[in-house]
C-alpha cells in the first residue's frame, strides 16, 4: 500500500500540525481522501495525540472524517530532526485513511514493525524511499 510517491524524505516541520498537513496532502494527492480529511486529521489530534512511541505518530481522521475517505491509503513523512507531538518527538509521521475498517489490519502491522526499536531506527535513518518500502514489504504492509 505504501508507494514511493506517498513518501516524503528528510523533511522539517515546525509543528505537529504542519507534519499532519504534509501527510494528509499526500493522501489527497494519491486520491485516497478528499481535502476535508486533512481537517479531520487535525481535529483528531486535538482530542488525543496520535504519537505511538519509538518516534512514530500515526495521524488519522475522526469517525466523522470517514465520509471523506475514497479508498484506503497510507503516506509517510520522514522528519529526522523530529517534531513535537505533545512532548514526544516524532520522526516518522504516517498518515492513514481506511475504508471499511481496512486500516485496522494495517495499523496492527505498523505497530508490530515499530514495536522493535531497530526497525523504527531503520525507517528514521533511511536514505531512500526504497529502503522504507522494503521494510514495510517485509511486514506485508
Amino acid at each position: 500500500m505504501l508507494k514511493k510517491e506517498n513518501i516524503l524524505m528528510d523533511q522539517t516541520a515546525g509543528s505537529k500540525e504542519e507534519a499532519i498537513e504534509m501527510a494528509g496532502r499526500l493522501l489527497v494527492q494519491q486520491g485516497a481522501v478528499e481535502e476535508a480529511y486533512i481537517d479531520s486529521m487535525l481535529e483528531r489530534e486535538k482530542v488525543v495525540s496520535t504519537f505511538m512511541g519509538n518516534g512514530l505518530a500515526i495521524p488519522h481522521g475522526t469517525d466523522e472524517g470517514k465520509t471523506s475517505v475514497i479508498e484506503s491509503g497510507l503516506s509517510l513523512v520522514q522528519v529526522p530532526g523530529g517534531v513535537d507531538f505533545d512532548g514526544n518527538e516524532a520522526k516518522v509521521v504516517l498518515g492513514i485513511a481506511g475504508k471499511d475498517n481496512e486500516h485496522l489490519d494495517i495499523l496492527q502491522k505498523i505497530a508490530v514493525l515499530f514495536s522493535e526499536e531497530e526497525n523504527a531506527e531503520q525507517v528514521i535513518n533511511a536514505s531512500s524511499a526504497d529502503e522504507i518500502i522494503a521494510l514495510f514489504e517485509n511486514e506485508e504492509i
